[in-house]
């Protein structure tokens, strides 16, 4: 369908069936995933938490060098994400092919343990452990897409990105807690971060359920396999298109966790042991809003919401270079940032999933991750060149005005009055 008519619910269009189906409970397949991501982001965040002072305090990194390695944690490997989402389609393995993901995310890190000091094998086992999450990403939310009505995505995302969060708010406590027993030892966080993630691919492995085409929410079949020029044809479809384009200029405005924390450490003098805990605001917030939210998208629209996501993230930007001083700025600021969060990351393939079909679910959500982690790449290593040309301040001004053109562009691209058909993408 085109873009201009999944701004709103699905169950509100025409012949969607009664409103009371916007209030199913998400399924268990749901739930299973909720479960592995959630004790995936315990693992993940406790890196997180002590990666950028690990990198910038510890090793002396530059801005710009720490921009360049933040943008490989999240969008070197972007275009494995349409390798992973393809091959999900193709053979129709999308638990497998997200478990292969978690797995090589959970090797990953021990591999920083061998990696020691060196800038660019710290940086090769970053480019695995995103190799880990670019595969596993468009598989696991297309089983989410393939495993709930299309009314009720918003909600079903909302359900498994809290849980995902509430892993984010758990992983810097867990890194907090490891710090404050053996000191300021990166290691024992990283060994401990590798036992949690070995504990979410069992957990995958056994209560995960492959979906089916067959049983996909919105009924459609097809025997013949996905082919490469099937996949790749969705980007010359206006709708897939337009959508790609946007999260790709989305992905331009956003500048990075690290950044963010790094900010409020400079301008609140933080000690070292309590900079972890700047991402538990973060994911406090996000916990508390990623249900809500989604459920507020399937019933006004989750077009809106992410524009009110990426409003959040301007506002955010803007107190982190003003006058707000002391914990107001740090409440005020990570609950804005959890908001824009909880409004965007599952929202944003809701949105995507009534617009591609089933067959080739995984392949659309992939290219649509893959546009914001390539020009998520682009933004880290500006904001580092910024932040080291004009200073923090001026740098994440731009950054803010970076996010209002970039909301005028979505919505040009993505309100479209003059098509209004609700046709599907074409197999």
């Amino acid at each position: 369908m085109y873009l201009s008519t999944v701004s709103r619910p699905v169950a509100d269009q025409p012949g969607s069936g009664p409103r009371r189906r916007r209030f199913t409970m998400v399924s268990g397949n749901v739930v299973a995933l909720g479960t592995v991501s959630l004790i995936t982001d315990v693992s993940a965040e406790m890196v997180a938490a002590v990666l950028p002072l690990y990198l910038v305090l510890g090793l002396h990194l530059s801005p710009v060098a720490f921009g360049v390695l933040d943008g490989v944690h999240t969008g070197a490997t972007a275009l494995l994400r349409v390798v992973g989402g393809f091959a999900a389609d193709r053979f129709r393995r999308r638990k497998l092919i997200a478990g292969v993901g978690y797995a090589l995310s959970a090797v990953a890190k021990l591999g920083l343990l061998l990696a020691g000091r060196s800038i660019p094998a710290i940086g090769a086992v970053i480019a695995v452990d995103r190799i880990g999450k670019g595969v596993r990403s468009a598989p696991r939310d297309a089983l989410i897409t393939l495993s709930t009505p299309p009314e009720a995505l918003g909600r079903a995302f909302g359900v498994h990105r809290a849980m995902d969060s509430v892993g984010a708010f758990l992983g810097p406590l867990a890194a907090f807690a490891v710090l404050l027993v053996v000191g300021q030892s990166y290691d024992a966080v990283f060994v401990t971060s590798f036992c949690v993630a070995a504990l979410a691919v069992v957990v995958l492995v056994l209560f995960v359920r492959e979906q089916p085409d067959g049983e996909a929410a919105d009924g459609e079949t097809n025997d013949l396999k996905v082919s490469v020029r099937e996949a790749f044809g969705l980007l010359r479809v206006g709708p897939a298109r337009r959508l790609v384009l946007a999260a790709a200029m989305l992905g331009l405005a956003t500048i990075g966790d690290g950044f963010v924390y790094l900010l409020l450490q400079r301008r609140m003098d933080l000690g070292l042991r309590w900079f972890p805990l700047l991402a538990v605001g973060t994911s406090l917030a996000y916990l508390l809003l990623a249900a809500p939210l989604g459920v507020l998208a399937d019933r006004i629209g989750r077009l809106p919401v992410v524009i009110g996501g990426y409003t959040a993230l301007g506002a955010t930007y803007l107190l982190l270079a003003g006058p707000v001083d002391g914990w107001p700025l740090i409440a005020l600021a990570l609950t804005l940032y959890g908001a824009f969060y909880a409004a965007t990351d599952g929202v944003l393939i809701a949105l995507a999933g009534p617009v591609l079909p089933a067959r080739l679910r995984a392949t659309g959500i992939a290219l649509v991750q893959t546009g914001q982690a390539l020009a998520y790449l682009v933004s880290s290593v500006l904001f580092g060149l910024a932040w080291q040309a004009w200073g923090p301040e001026n740098a994440i001004r731009a950054a803010a005005v970076a996010v209002a053109g970039v909301l005028v562009g979505t919505l040009l691209l993505l309100v479209s009055p003059s098509r209004p058909t609700t046709r599907k993408v074409p197999r």
